[in-house]
């Protein structure tokens, strides 16, 4: 087995990639690769990673010389068997309706990262990475910079080219400027806790006036609802009266603005 080990990182195949070759769960592979015997994987399994390896047993595996044409026929059946596995599970599921065949196959992929991720329930670190990440994706619409800042933190892992510009160049350019400025202040140490305590204050403060806002604004929402349901001889909104209320209460508002 460790020679396994050792076959899987000269490859460049790593456990969550492994994981969905096999259809299992990343911590599942850890387990397989835990055993001392490839023999004692379940068959099915063990067949599958056989023939991804091009060898017919489990003895052969400590024979396999790594080189340059094996890694591209190792990458070569890899690619397409786990290719015709994601457009079986495109083609077989409603959840992919209306999508295009690339939207299709980003959203499988970002599902299959999130699923491994999300797999370890004791991992609460993952849990909330992934609830703050659910809140941006609800608000992505209300402003631009959501987006620059994904294109930042794409360009800095180095997933695409550091000069692709794919919304307002201008404002990108500006952005990622700054955001880089930042990042590097943040890197180097120099940003303590205390000197930057008056920045983040005003953070706060800014947040807990956008919830006043907010909480008024509902407020005001309810009573105007409320006085739109009198005014109307109603208790509560239904499907059958909704549209009269709802003109109501913009005729509420507006005796507002006209006053």
């Amino acid at each position: 087995m460790e020679r396994l080990n050792e076959i899987l990182h000269e490859l460049g195949i790593s456990k969550v990639k492994l994981a969905k070759f096999l259809g299992v769960s990343r911590q599942m592979i850890y387990n397989y690769l835990e055993l001392d015997d490839i023999n004692k994987w379940p068959k099915d399994k063990k067949v599958m990673l056989l023939n991804l390896l091009g060898v017919k047993s489990a003895e052969e595996v400590n024979n396999i010389k790594v080189d340059t044409d094996y890694i591209l026929d190792v990458e070569t059946r890899l690619n397409n068997i786990v290719q015709v596995s994601n457009k079986t599970s495109l083609n077989s599921s409603n959840l992919f309706n209306d999508l295009g065949k690339k939207q299709k196959e980003l959203f499988l992929d970002i599902m299959n990262l999130v699923k491994e991720h999300l797999e370890d329930e004791k991992n609460d670190n993952m849990y909330y990475t992934y609830k703050y990440l659910h809140h941006f994706l609800q608000t992505i619409e209300t402003s631009k910079e959501l987006k620059y800042i994904l294109a930042y933190i794409s360009k800095a892992a180095g997933f695409v080219d550091p000069m692709e510009f794919k919304f307002n160049e201008d404002e990108q350019f500006i952005f990622e400027s700054i955001m880089f400025s930042g990042m590097t202040l943040y890197n180097s140490g120099g940003a303590s806790k205390t000197r930057i305590a008056e920045s983040h204050r005003r953070f706060v403060n800014q947040i807990e006036h956008k919830l006043e806002e907010k909480l008024s604004r509902t407020l005001e929402l309810n009573t105007i609802k409320a006085q739109a349901l009198k005014e109307l001889g109603y208790t509560t909104i239904t499907d059958e009266n909704a549209a009269e209320v709802f003109q109501k209460i913009a005729e509420i508002e507006s005796r507002k603005v006209t006053n």
